[in-house]
């Protein structure tokens, strides 16, 4: 009993995952439909020929009917130019459908990835995400296009082949399928080996290609430890790896391929030897044998079709339950049905209470879970500025990714004008906020784009006036195309310092009712500080300001400053109150002090 569930867990998992692969046929049932059409028409054609040759042997030839040898020969052109004309549309009726397919299919993938929140991406590498959108994909073009037609139209020439041999002569079918036995079992034997070998194979290619996003992104740090060699033995493990999950592959079509093409031949002699016998005692024409001649190739042509799609099924398959595992895993953050409105934004923040912590599995009422905040509460009214500062691990960011929600918290709230942002659609919270971090990326394209992030509402007038306010137009003039100027991969092109002009410059064109700034101007140069902080006092005038920071001289004109330390809010105040506090605030302070004599 226990032997068989697998094979029926299997059975059952391929017909779930097939019925959702053809699922997405369905909005081209219609051009699917027209394809099964002439693709069944076809099937069809191709065994009439042996048919007609038989007709025209046993007729025409025999009894030396010229005319009618010509007319047979000419039927014999038409439906051959018929077949391949059928063929012509077929191929690109299908290939067009199954294009359409994968377009779509893709595009959910991406969108699905797109929607999820920052606790999806924390436990997936990227270059597994990449190989789902493109090569996992990719695996199933061919089932989405001439697959599921060819396979349908296989099926129909078997059963025609089949037809007409039984039409013709029982025994001599009986001969040639007789060898179906065999091919069962070794189809069957291949199916189970092939398919954990593509499993084996997709998990091999999206180890690749994590490890060669992870390290070509991150070449500047083994070139400067050195570690080429050591990078490189374990890219050669991985590479090693992937070779032979392909040889295992490539082992059972070696074996399977000779196998069909050894059961066709046998197939061929027995009915040459048992066809050849009964014509010379006259049990059947020279027609019928050369028919069968014929029959017994194309008999396993399909067969070999079918197992070639076969192959590609099972490719298709592995691919497939990586595809809708990623699509059935869903981490977006919630929407209400019937969001809150959120029209005159003033941009008061208020945390009541917060607790949070990045394990999804942590019990809300256990207070001696892994928080990373411990019931952090604060307000901060429109127009004021808050600075958040602690040492690293103490909660900054977390509060800057709980306000924009890209978590979830498990107890506590966090309004916005005394909304709370659970209410709130994403796009409307996200889009009264500005937020600018220390890590800045940057896409491929002009600096106009990077700017505007291609927002059609917003005008190259709007990018001069927020370039204007913190003086970034002498640096972009500078440029030798400006705003048209090309940015490689990640900016590489431009200074850390230009880089983060443009980051500060993609929050300020939107305009928000909240800045956020998350060590904005800690990484770069003097001169470039020196022009972000001369634009900030402008910048926070009329907005409500959150900014995180590890040097405590850039935060001393904040309307109030929370420390943190181990996730819970140790102090709060003004830097003058702070500093008379004579507390943990004071401490830090003196020892960046200190630090700053000693340079």
């Amino acid at each position: 009993m226990s032997n068989r569930s697998p094979g029926k867990v299997g059975s059952r998992l391929d017909t779930h995952l097939l019925r959702r692969i053809v699922g997405y046929l369905m909005p081209y049932k219609g051009w699917v439909v027209l394809a099964f059409i002439t693709v069944m028409t076809a099937a069809y054609l191709g065994p009439l020929v042996p048919k007609l040759v038989q007709v025209t042997i046993d007729r025409e030839i025999v009894e030396g009917d010229v005319s009618g040898l010509r007319r047979m020969v000419g039927i014999l052109f038409a439906i051959v130019a018929a077949e391949g004309l059928l063929a012509f549309v077929n191929a690109y009726m299908t290939q067009w459908i199954g294009q359409q397919a994968i377009f779509d299919l893709r595009t959910k993938v991406y969108r699905h990835v797109q929607r999820q929140s920052l606790r999806f991406f924390d436990t997936r590498p990227i270059g597994q995400l990449i190989t789902r959108v493109t090569s996992d994909v990719e695996s199933l073009s061919q089932v989405l296009s001439a697959g599921v037609v060819t396979i349908l139209g296989d099926l129909f020439k078997l059963i025609f082949i089949a037809w007409f041999m039984f039409s013709l002569n029982w025994q001599l079918a009986l001969v040639t399928i007789s060898v179906m036995p065999i091919m069962i079992y070794a189809t069957f034997w291949f199916k189970r080996k092939v398919r954990d070998a593509y499993r084996d194979t997709r998990k091999q290619v999206a180890r690749l290609n994590s490890f060669l996003q992870e390290h070509v992104t991150g070449m500047r740090i083994v070139q400067l430890f050195s570690r080429e060699r050591e990078e490189m033995r374990r890219f050669t493990s991985i590479n090693d790896d992937h070779r032979q999950a392909h040889i295992k592959t490539i082992f059972y079509f070696a074996l399977f391929w000779p196998m069909v093409d050894l059961v066709a031949s046998a197939a061929l002699g027995l009915v040459l030897w048992y066809g050849g016998l009964s014509a010379m005692e006259g049990g059947v024409t020279v027609g019928v044998l050369v028919a069968f001649i014929q029959y017994a190739r194309r008999f396993f042509e399909p067969i070999r079709n079918l197992s070639d799609q076969f192959n590609t099924l099972q490719s298709a398959m592995a691919g497939a339950e990586r595809i809708f595992g990623l699509l059935d895993t869903d981490m977006a953050i919630p929407e209400r049905g019937e969001p809150a409105e959120w029209s005159n934004v003033r941009g008061r923040i208020e945390f009541r209470n917060v607790w949070f912590s990045y394990d999804p599995e942590t019990d809300p009422q256990d207070d001696d879970a892994d928080w990373i905040l411990r019931d952090v509460s604060f307000v901060v009214e429109p127009g004021q500025s808050l600075a958040i500062v602690g040492a690293t691990g103490a909660g900054k960011t977390t509060i800057i990714n709980l306000l924009l929600r890209f978590y979830e918290i498990q107890r506590g709230s966090i309004l916005v004008d005394d909304i709370d942002i659970t209410s709130l659609p994403l796009g409307t919270l996200r889009h009264h906020i500005g937020l600018v971090l220390q890590d800045v990326f940057l896409f491929s394209g002009t600096v106009r784009d990077n700017i505007t992030l291609r927002n059609a509402r917003i005008t190259d007038d709007d990018v001069q006036k927020a370039a204007d306010a913190i003086n970034a137009t002498p640096f972009i003039t500078r440029l030798t195309h400006g705003y048209d100027q090309q940015v490689r991969e990640r900016g590489m092109t431009l200074s850390h310092g230009q880089r983060q002009l443009i980051s500060f410059l993609r929050a300020l064109v939107y305009d928000p009712r909240i800045l956020v700034l998350d060590e904005a101007t800690s990484s770069v140069d003097t001169e470039t500080e020196e022009v972000i902080q001369n634009a900030l006092e402008t910048l926070m005038s009329g907005r409500t300001s959150i900014a995180i920071a590890h040097r405590l001289s850039t935060v001393q004109h904040a309307n109030q400053i929370l420390v943190m330390h181990r996730g819970y809010v140790r102090e709060r105040g003004t830097h003058q109150e702070l500093i008379a506090s004579d507390g943990l605030y004071r401490r830090l302070y003196e020892l960046q002090y200190k630090e700053q004599e000693a340079a």
